[in-house]
């Protein structure tokens, strides 16, 4: 029988789990464990325990833990202001807006909205593609339109806020809150011939819809399982988004920011065929661990359909968030972790193969956003007895576990990984 994550719990993680029931909303399900310091690639738990991580906070720690760099910056900001008011700017703020756009390669009059996760990035991202579909000619209500439409792919997650949740597909996590925001359809991920199919239903008359105003998708559908959609299939949506004046809006908040071994996944033609959006959102990695998200609007004309109190947050752009921010682009800049995301990534697909269990069918991501497909439905399982072994790793899905690890994880961190995985049972219990 496969150990469950609590079978081995130490005293202290028994306490402070018993005590988080007490005060915590249930939400998250109960804590595997409870954790208390980290370095590197490596955390400890209240109980002294020692685990490698490989899911990276689900890819946020993009710097590890405790990197000198990142609390240095951190600290020093914190000890001249942590937060002012959006009355007010910052120096860290302005620089790492500008810092955004120019790795974003964005071109000239593009601009940056700071918010505080991923789901804050999408919903600013939808409330921008919602001002622009008033712009087209087939939403005018004084021509007889219909308002414009946005695109969302099956399978695909872009948050829980009711309007990120609006383009999340998961049944599952939608339904308890219909009717949710409307204008939001879904397209069958993948499937070029239903994309044209969405687009063709605008027109007049009582079964016409209304212009589609934006597509909004992942490159890699994260939560779906790391599911690449393919070049090719991402190129023939840029097509049609140009031809019919809509948008094309990438979830960049898992892939960005060096996840995929460059700063954003639309940046690798194997998985965006060469296309530039109109706008990418951003998120997790940004900060290395500091809340932090937002989107990056393309070009003056997009950007500037936000005016002011059209949108905003109260710790938007917050200093001490920002530093880290800088802190955590120019160290993974000065350590060359680009190039080691994508290597790492490489050995880590090819190795867990190379083991020869049977539990292992195959491996697929980009840099160190990766996924491995098992032979049945056991990644819980499979995730709870890596645990016990001293290993963090994701159960993303029945069949498959993620890997997020930080972007400076070594070489031998690594084959750590795959020395722990190898040794798997092939009878685990399924999920």
């Amino acid at each position: 029988m496969a150990i469950t994550a609590t079978e081995q719990l130490g005293p202290q993680d028994s306490k402070w789990i018993g005590e988080y029931r007490d005060v915590h909303m249930n939400v998250f399900g109960t804590p595997l464990r409870v954790m208390d310091h980290g370095e590197g690639a490596h955390i400890w738990d209240v109980d002294g325990n020692e685990y490698l991580d490989f899911l990276g906070g689900i890819a946020v720690n993009a710097l590890g833990y405790a990197h000198p760099a990142w609390v240095k910056a951190v600290s020093e900001q914190a000890a001249k202001v942590a937060h002012t008011s959006n009355y007010f700017a910052t120096q860290p703020q302005i620089e790492l807006a500008a810092e955004l756009v120019k790795l974003a390669g964005a071109p000239e009059g593009s601009h940056v909205y700071f918010g505080n996760s991923g789901a804050e990035g999408n919903e600013a991202a939808l409330k921008l593609a919602k001002l622009y579909g008033r712009t087209l000619h087939g939403a005018l209500p004084d021509l007889g339109g219909k308002p414009a439409r946005i695109l969302a792919l099956t399978h695909g997650f872009h948050g829980r806020t009711l309007g990120a949740l609006s383009a999340t597909w998961k049944p599952a996590i939608r339904k308890p809150f219909e009717p949710l925001v409307p204008g939001i359809e879904f397209v069958e991920a993948g499937n070029i011939q239903a994309m044209r199919d969405a687009f063709a239903a605008t027109g007049k008359g009582e079964y016409g819809k209304g212009p589609v105003a934006a597509v909004i998708m992942e490159l890699i559908q994260g939560e779906a399982g790391v599911r690449p959609l393919g070049a090719d299939y991402v190129r023939q949506v840029r097509e049609l988004t140009r031809k019919h004046s809509a948008l094309l809006i990438i979830d960049e908040v898992q892939t960005g920011i060096g996840r995929t071994g460059k700063w954003f996944a639309f940046q690798r033609e194997d998985l965006s065929g060469g296309i530039v959006p109109d706008a990418v959102t951003f998120a997790k990695g940004v900060a290395g661990g500091f809340p932090m998200g937002g989107l990056i609007a393309f070009g003056s004309k997009l950007s500037g359909l936000f005016t002011p109190g059209s949108h905003g947050s109260t710790f938007a752009g917050n200093p001490l968030g920002a530093a880290a921010a800088l802190a955590t682009l120019k160290t993974i800049q000065d350590e060359n972790l680009l190039q080691n995301a994508e290597q790492r990534g490489e050995q880590l697909r090819e190795g867990l193969l190379k083991t020869g269990n049977p539990l292992y069918v195959s491996t697929r991501g980009r840099g160190l956003l990766d996924a491995v497909e098992l032979a049945h439905p056991c990644s819980h399982a499979l995730a709870n007895w890596a645990l016990e072994r001293g290993l963090i790793v994701n159960a993303v899905a029945p069949d498959a576990l993620r890997f997020a690890p930080p972007l400076i994880v070594t070489e031998q961190d690594v084959d750590q990984l795959i020395a722990v995985l190898a040794q798997a049972p092939t009878d685990l219990k399924n999920d």
